[in-house]
C-alpha cells in the first residue's frame, strides 16, 4: 500500500464523518471495514459517494449474477487488479450454471472465440473487454448486446458496472491496496500487471 490505512476503527471523526463510517460499515455487514474502505476514509466524502455507487452497482441492478460478475472479472483482469479478481472469481463461479470451462474464456488475454459461453455472456465479455481496453466500443460489438437480448436498462446497468469497476481497478492498482499488485493469481493467463 502506498498510503497508510486509516486506523480501524477510524478515530478523531466529526459527527458527519462518523455517519459516513457507519454507512460504509452497514453495507459491508459482518466483514467490517476492508482495506479499500480504510484507504477511501482518508477522504470521507469520497468514501461516502463510492459506497453509494458501489452499493447500487453490486446490489441494485437487474443483471444476472453471471453477466454482472463476467463484467467485473474481465475488467479486473485487464486492470491487473488481482485483489478484486480474487474476490470476484468465486462469485462468478457461484453463478447459476457457470463453470471453470466458461471461466477459462473470461481469463484469456485476447478473446478469440465464444467457447461454452452463451450469447449474453459472450456479448457482456466482449463489451467489458472493449470498454476496458479501448474505451470506444465498435458498433459491431455493441450490436451483440442487442442481438443477445439486453434491454436498454440492462445495457445502461452493464455499462455503469464496467465503468465503475474500471475506476475500482485503477484505484486498487495505483495505490496497491491490499498489497496485491505483484501477486499474480494462480490460473490467470495475464502475464503481468503492466499496462495493456
Amino acid at each position: 500500500m502506498r498510503l497508510e490505512y486509516v486506523p480501524n476503527p477510524p478515530t478523531i471523526l466529526s459527527p458527519e464523518e462518523q455517519g459516513i463510517v457507519e454507512r460504509v460499515k452497514a453495507r459491508r455487514g459482518s466483514k467490517g471495514l476492508i482495506p479499500l474502505d480504510l484507504t477511501l476514509l482518508h477522504a470521507p466524502k469520497i468514501a461516502d459517494g463510492w459506497n453509494v455507487l458501489l452499493g447500487a452497482v453490486r446490489t441494485q441492478t437487474s443483471l444476472t449474477d453471471d453477466v454482472l460478475e463476467i463484467a467485473i472479472c474481465r475488467t479486473m483482469l485487464i486492470a491487473g487488479a488481482w485483489h478484486e479478481w480474487n474476490n470476484h472469481v468465486p462469485k462468478l463461479l457461484a453463478a447459476d450454471g457457470f463453470t471453470e470451462e466458461k471461466l477459462s474464456v473470461v481469463k484469456l488475454v485476447h478473446l478469440t472465440s465464444q467457447g461454452p459461453l452463451n450469447d449474453r455472456q459472450w456479448a457482456a465479455l466482449l463489451y467489458a473487454d472493449y470498454m476496458s481496453r479501448a474505451v470506444s466500443v465498435l458498433d459491431s460489438i455493441f450490436a451483440k448486446l442487442e442481438v443477445a437480448g439486453f434491454s436498454e436498462k440492462e445495457i445502461v446497468e452493464l455499462t455503469a458496472t464496467i465503468a465503475t469497476y474500471n475506476m475500482v481497478g485503477r484505484f486498487f492498482v495505483a495505490l496497491d491496496i491490499a498489497e496485491a499488485n505483484d501477486k499474480l493469481p494462480s490460473g490467470s493467463n495475464e502475464p503481468s500487471n503492466s499496462p495493456i
